[in-house]
């Protein structure tokens, strides 16, 4: 008899978990991309031939999925440069200082958080603010910043609404929630409703003993991997 099939999570920080459907399916997002160099029998892949012979010609602008990009990108050859999607750019950052709950994640991009981690694998002068803004407000430190730039508001922020709706609306339509929710938020959100409905079978002496999510498990995990090593 096969095994039952259990998710496995996405990565943390600058690194895939090839494992994990989210984090092939966030692979596939597209950056917007320059070719720094002639790229031989690239256009069918790139979308911008027809024939497996041609080739993509040096400054074609590009939209490239992050797999590939991360697999062309080498600081030394300079094949091709990447540029900041809009939504991570300053103009943004500022919109989720001001009120990061206004923001539909999940139409900007479905995975606002992981995609903008991958970021970090390109140089760009704004690293450290997309570091300070998303990796550092999910508790994972990839790069050192400065207190100067911009505060980690954004999950932060929309963390606090998302608890306390997934413990607070039980039993009601939260589609219009979820729907503005990048796909980790949607991920913590149901994380929050099974909690308080196990506790709740749990006062009705429905189930034997509370036990903890596997994400709360595999984060514990990874940080006693972290001291041991």
């Amino acid at each position: 008899m096969s095994e039952a099939y259990f998710p496995v999570g996405p990565g943390l920080g600058m690194e895939e978990n090839f494992l994990s459907l989210d984090d092939i399916l966030m692979s596939q997002e597209k950056l917007p991309g320059r070719a720094e160099s002639a790229l031989p029998r690239l256009a069918v892949l790139m979308g911008q031939g027809a024939s497996s012979a041609e080739s993509v010609p040096e400054g074609s602008k590009l939209e490239i999925p992050l797999w590939l990009a991360k697999g062309l990108h080498d600081s030394k050859r300079r094949i091709i440069s990447v540029e900041l999607p809009k939504i991570y750019k300053e103009a943004w950052r500022t919109v989720f200082s001001a009120d990061a709950n206004v923001v539909d994640l999940h139409k900007m991009g479905p995975y606002y958080y992981g995609f903008g981690s991958q970021l970090l694998n390109f140089e760009n002068p704004e690293n450290p603010e997309i570091a300070q803004t998303i990796l550092q407000a999910t508790g994972v430190a990839v790069l050192p910043v400065s207190d100067s730039v911009c505060s980690p508001q954004t999950f932060v922020a929309r963390f606090r609404r998302i608890m306390d709706s997934s413990q607070n609306a039980y039993n009601e339509d939260t589609s219009a929630l979820v729907a503005r929710l990048d796909e980790l938020e949607r991920a913590l959100f149901q994380v929050g409703q099974k909690g308080l409905n196990d506790f709740q079978c749990w006062e009705k002496g429905q189930a034997s003993q509370i036990t903890a999510s596997s994400l709360v498990q595999n984060y514990g995990k990874r940080k006693l991997t972290e001291v041991d090593g």
